[in-house]
């Protein structure tokens, strides 16, 4: 092997950390920490967040069917919008009427 085959690349050289750097104040003691640590320490706590973390990570049908949830709000919203129009042009012709 040749002398530039070896090696691959070239290293940098080594940089200094500042200290806070290389070491890091402890994590404080914060209420989530110890309701994190409570819920941990209990079998039946710790069942229940793994159950609720699988239940939120399931694909919801909204997301399996988007088209369909997207011509639903459609239609939804179409009716509604020409029932709101129908029921003020309706008020206005009672307002004009004089019979309202």
């Amino acid at each position: 092997m040749t002398p530039d085959r070896r090696r691959a690349h070239q290293h940098r050289e080594r940089v200094d950390l500042p200290e806070w750097m290389r070491h890091p104040a402890p994590r404080r003691r914060t209420l989530a920490r110890y309701v994190d640590d409570l819920i941990e320490s209990w079998p039946a706590l710790r069942s229940v967040r793994r159950a609720v973390w699988h239940w939120r990570g399931r694909v919801r049908w909204s997301e399996s069917h988007p088209n369909l949830v997207a011509v639903l709000s459609f239609v939804v919203a179409a009716v509604l919008g020409t029932a709101l129009v129908a029921g003020a042009y309706y008020l206005l012709a009672l307002a004009i009427s004089g019979e309202y």
